[in-house]
């Protein structure tokens, strides 16, 4: 999984190029906590948040599928 956040985090760090990421609706629950959902042109997924929309984090559309199956089953229930 990478996060990834626009700004470098050193001076000298080169600035990675931002993907194109075509980002679904937000999902937002009670208090305007906003999640969305994205996918790049060569099909890697994304998840970020609409308070910070330089940041997120990406990994291949199967391990978002296994997560989101996770989570569902209960895996963070143990966070709520």
């Amino acid at each position: 999984m990478n996060v990834t956040a626009d700004a470098p985090t050193a001076p000298s760090a080169p600035a990675a190029p931002a993907a194109a990421i075509d980002w679904n609706e937000a999902f937002c629950s009670e208090g305007a906590n906003c999640f969305r959902f994205g996918l790049d042109g060569s099909g890697r997924a994304y998840i970020g948040s609409t308070l910070s929309p330089g940041e997120y984090v990406s990994d291949s559309v199967e391990a978002l599928r296994a997560l989101i199956s996770a989570v569902k089953a209960g895996a963070a229930d143990h966070l709520l």
